[in-house]
C-alpha cells in the first residue's frame, strides 16, 4: 500500500468517531439509553477495536447482540445531570470492492419473488440456505413499522421491473430513479414522516430514500433491508478535509437468489465500496437507530448535537493508533 492516506484500491483504514451531546433545560435524574454505534465485523470490513463512552459514567452498562447481529450497548445513568455525552470510537479496515453487477446471478426478478414466496410458505430455501438465513429473508420481505408496502410504493417501483429483467439490474435502475427524481434536503422530514408523504413530496434525506426503495421492493414481494453506516466524505481538490463534517448514512441491501445481499446506495446511486463503513442493519431505521432512550426530568427533551468523523489513516497511522489505545476526542 502506498503512503497516501487510506487511498488503496483494495483497502482503506479508518478512525471512526461518533459523538452525541444532549443539553437538557432542567436537571435529569435518570437516563436509560441504548446505543448502536459499534460497527459490525465482517462483510468486507475488519474492526480492530471499538469502544463506547458515556458521561456522566453510567451506574450500569451491558453489551448486547440483537437478532440481526448488530452490536448495541445498554446504559443507565443515575447521577443527576444537565448534559449527557455519548461517544464511540473505532479503528477498522475496509476491503470491500464495488460490486460489478455482472458478477452476481442474473436472476429475473419474478424468479426472486417466487423464491421469497416459497420461503414464506415452506420455511425452507432453494439454495441450501440455513434456517437463520431463511428467517432473515422472510422478515425482510414483510412490512415493518416505518416501511409499509402499498399501492403507492408498488406504482413507483414498477417501471424499473420489466418482464424478465434481472433483479440486480432492476434494483440499480430503481436506485438511479430515486437519485434523479428525489431532492436531498436535510430537515425536510423527520423519523415520523410516512411513506405516502415521501412519495408525494419526493424530498428527504438518505434514510427516507432507503425507506422508499425498501418499500418498493417489498411491495413486489422481494426481500430488502435497511442498512445504517457511514460514508467517507472526500474534499474537493486542493481543499483539506474538515473535522466533524461526516454524518451517519443509510442505504439498502436487496436479496438475490444465489447472490446473497447486494448493498446499494440510492442517495448516491451506486453500489457500496470501501468508502462505506457498515454499522448495522434491520427492517427499517428503528432497528438500527444510533441512540434511543428515556430520561426522567421535570423539563423538556433535548435536541441532540451530533458530530461524526470518518478519518482515513495510513497503515503506519493505524498501527500507531492501535498501540496507543482508543479515546473519544473532546
Amino acid at each position: 500500500m502506498s503512503g497516501e492516506r487510506g487511498r488503496s484500491e483494495q483497502e482503506r483504514h479508518y478512525r471512526l468517531v461518533h459523538r452525541t451531546l444532549y443539553r437538557y433545560p432542567e436537571t435529569v435524574t435518570s437516563s436509560y439509553g441504548l446505543a448502536t454505534l459499534l460497527p459490525r465485523d465482517g462483510h468486507g470490513q475488519r474492526v480492530h477495536s471499538a469502544g463506547l463512552t458515556v458521561t456522566p459514567t453510567p451506574a450500569e452498562t451491558a453489551g448486547h447482540v440483537d437478532i440481526h447481529g448488530n452490536r448495541s450497548t445498554w446504559f443507565h445513568v443515575t447521577q443527576e445531570h444537565t448534559v449527557l455525552e455519548v461517544g464511540a470510537v473505532s479503528l477498522l479496515t475496509v476491503t470491500r470492492r464495488r460490486l460489478d453487477p455482472t458478477s452476481v446471478p442474473q436472476v429475473p426478478w419474478e424468479q426472486a419473488v417466487a423464491a421469497v414466496s416459497s420461503m414464506r410458505s415452506t420455511g425452507h430455501g432453494g439454495q441450501g440456505e440455513g434456517p437463520s438465513s431463511v428467517l432473515t429473508v422472510v422478515e425482510s420481505a414483510l412490512p415493518s413499522e416505518l416501511v409499509e408496502p402499498g399501492e403507492e410504493a408498488l406504482e413507483y417501483a414498477l417501471p424499473s421491473f420489466g418482464r424478465g429483467t434481472p433483479l440486480v439490474r432492476a434494483v440499480a435502475d430503481l436506485s438511479h430513479r430515486i437519485r434523479t427524481e428525489f431532492t436531498y434536503k436535510p430537515g425536510a422530514t423527520t423519523v415520523h414522516t410516512r411513506l405516502p408523504e415521501l412519495l408525494e413530496r419526493r424530498t428527504g434525506v438518505c434514510q427516507d430514500f432507503a425507506h422508499v426503495m425498501i418499500a418498493g421492493l417489498r411491495s413486489l414481494g422481494l426481500a430488502a433491508r435497511y442498512v445504517s453506516g457511514y460514508i467517507e466524505t472526500i474534499p474537493a481538490p486542493g481543499k483539506e478535509k474538515l473535522r466533524g463534517v461526516d454524518a451517519s448514512h443509510a442505504w439498502v441491501a436487496a436479496w438475490i437468489p444465489g447472490g446473497g445481499w447486494v448493498h446499494i446506495d440510492p442517495t448516491n446511486d451506486q453500489f457500496i465500496d470501501n468508502r462505506y463503513v457498515l454499522l448495522g442493519w434491520g427492517r427499517d431505521f428503528r432497528d438500527v437507530s444510533p441512540l434511543r432512550g428515556i430520561v426522567y426530568s421535570s423539563g423538556g427533551g433535548a435536541r441532540p448535537e451530533v458530530g461524526v468523523d470518518l478519518w482515513p489513516l495510513t497503515a503506519a497511522e493505524l498501527a500507531e493508533e492501535r498501540s496507543s489505545g482508543l479515546a473519544v476526542p473532546r
